[in-house]
């Protein structure tokens, strides 16, 4: 849906401009030729110099999550119902074993979960690294003998702020670039016009094609910013608000466990926190639920 909109852009954008042309496709061409003409040398001032910015003002780790987020051009949501529907089984399976035997039943699962049988019933899960090794981490403080959820909840808050603003670190960054854009649009155009200059003993026919296409340079600076890569960069942060949605959703039925409630319950908890289009219904929860194995079995 989000490339069919960035086509879009391309669309209205000519549309309008051949429209408000009223159909005069000669003139048209002929102005879009222009455009055309003028627009490699632009994009290497704006963009060459966008992207230039874009590396000296972010680190390693952010160019490589900015390009692992473009991907929220064509996934927009880091995880999908079905993905929950895992994780929250994980999690129910877990509080059961907690509940029957102990937290100290976990701690094999705990140490290696990447070979424990346990987690090895919901593959997704457990191949997703990071998210495998916070609900470990906070097993294990658990089992340790800290299971005051007060202050366990105040330290999960602290961990998936810290998540949240390393996940929407590229988005901001391709954000900021894109507020820069429509300044380099006007370097570019700048640049053109004193090439103009240079040139002002030429006739007007030849002067008025090298006007056009200095601003040429302006208009791709605001095109390209509020057009294109603005778009990208709401793309990424939504994407990565999924990403830290995923912590907070284990963090509750953590929590809701630790208070007290059933294994069943606390997932519940975690169920309700999702929002509806990603979130499974009690039923079809409970359905899967109800199918798994009882754990240590």
């Amino acid at each position: 849906m989000k490339l069919v909109g960035l086509a879009l852009v391309f669309v209205c954008t000519f549309g309008g401009l051949l429209i408000a042309m009223h159909f005069d496709i000669p003139k048209f061409m002929k102005l879009l030729m222009l455009v055309l003409g003028a627009m490699p040398g632009e994009m290497v001032i704006i963009f060459g110099c966008a992207v230039s910015a874009f590396m000296v003002a972010n680190s390693k780790e952010t160019i490589k999550g900015t390009i692992k987020y473009m991907s929220a051009l064509t996934k927009p949501s880091a995880y999908s119902k079905d993905d929950y529907i895992e994780m929250m089984s994980a999690l129910y399976t877990v509080f059961k074993l907690a509940r029957t035997k102990g937290w100290l039943s976990l701690e094999q699962h705990i140490e290696t979960p990447d070979e424990s049988d346990v987690f090895g019933q919901f593959p997704g899960f457990q191949h997703n690294h990071h998210a495998i090794l916070f609900l470990c981490d906070y097993l294990r403080i658990i089992s340790l003998g800290n299971e005051n959820p007060f202050e366990l909840e105040a330290l999960m808050d602290q961990e998936i702020e810290t998540i949240e603003h390393h996940e929407g670190h590229p988005g901001h960054a391709v954000q900021t670039m894109a507020d820069g854009i429509p300044a380099l649009g006007i370097v570019a155009a700048v640049l053109g016009v004193i090439k103009t200059m240079a040139s002002i003993s030429e006739p007007p026919e030849v002067l008025g094609k090298m006007i056009g296409g200095a601003l040429v340079g302006t208009f791709l600076g605001v095109w390209l910013s509020y057009g294109m890569v603005a778009p990208i960069a709401g793309a990424m942060s939504g994407k990565a608000e999924s990403e830290v949605m995923f912590y907070r959703c284990m963090k509750v039925a953590i929590i809701a466990f630790l208070n007290g409630s059933a294994p069943q319950v606390a997932v519940e908890f975690s169920r309700k926190f999702l929002p509806h289009d990603i979130q499974p219904g009690f039923q079809e929860l409970e359905e899967k639920l109800n199918e798994l194995p009882s754990p240590g079995a």
